[in-house]
């Protein structure tokens, strides 16, 4: 039985792209599998109850219909303080007191800053703290991300690989993100952990996404062997873009399900449009 999931942030309206997402994941899960509907809501600073709202009204309009109603991840943060807390007693994750300006002051400053397909990578700089030092900073309340240790990481997992569809076996870069946050004050959980535990605890066995989240697969798979998660099989598709070239955004109004179904489309409609802006 195939499993496929459709999981979008409540920070905006959905548009023509989530559409054609969602369908795809939708359509694999017809006769006898599940299509659930996730709701990834771990940024307070961006996602609205409006917008969440605003999901399942055009998913119901589409008829993308799920299965067993809908995970909100900010209902389950315990969940995920408890993953990382597996990993934390695992020695593979650690305090790193740099703020965001200190960051990219090092990397700047540094003659070959090293650059990778997820953006620029963290330079260690609190992976070398003694013990002590992490234990007194923590102690006196400063503020702080876990990092995930990857070399550490990839060591003990070992060899990972994934099958992705139309590719085949794909193997795995552990270091692809260097070393990822898992967890910091402002956002409880990291889209990457929050991810990798859901879709082992829905059962999730493929999962169907846009390209532009292929490279996140490899920290994906890392965080799954480390966890003893199953494996999903995966599907990225391309993304939609415009005339331009550019890739949807939630900030194009004109092409959101809501403005779509206003102007009088109907759900075939849109989701015909969406398939052939996919060709």
């Amino acid at each position: 039985m195939i499993v496929t999931r459709f999981a979008p942030s409540p920070s905006g309206l959905l548009h023509l792209g989530h559409a054609w997402s969602a369908s795809l994941g939708w359509r694999r899960a017809r006769d006898g599998s599940r299509f659930l509907l996730r709701i990834e809501d771990i940024d307070p600073g961006r996602c609205r109850p409006e917008f969440d709202a605003a999901i399942l009204e055009d998913m119901a309009w589409l008829g993308l219909g799920w299965w067993n109603g809908v995970r909100r991840q900010s209902q389950h943060f315990a969940d995920y303080r408890a993953a990382l807390e597996r990993l934390q007693a695992m020695g593979l994750v650690y305090p790193c007191f740099c703020t965001r300006k200190q960051i990219e002051a090092e990397i700047a400053a540094s003659a070959a800053a090293p650059h990778r397909p997820l953006g620029l990578i963290y330079p260690g700089t609190c992976r070398t703290l003694s013990s002590a030092e992490r234990e007194d900073r923590l102690a006196a309340g400063e503020n702080h991300a876990w990092r995930l240790d990857s070399a550490a990481a990839a060591a003990l997992a070992g060899p990972l690989s994934w099958q992705e569809e139309g590719q085949g076996t794909v193997t795995v870069d552990p270091l692809v993100g260097g070393d990822v946050v898992l967890a910091r004050k402002d956002a409880l959980v990291s889209y990457h952990l929050a991810v990798v535990h859901d879709d082992a605890l829905q059962g999730v066995t493929l999962v169907t996404r846009g390209q532009d989240l292929f490279h996140a697969t490899h920290i994906h798979r890392l965080l799954q062997a480390l966890l003893g998660y199953a494996e999903p099989a995966y599907a990225h598709h391309g993304l939609l873009t415009g005339s331009d070239g550019k890739r949807f955004a939630k900030r194009d109004r004109s092409l959101t399900i809501a403005a779509l179904r206003e102007a009088g489309h109907s759900p075939d409609a849109v989701l015909a449009m969406a398939q052939a802006l996919a060709g």
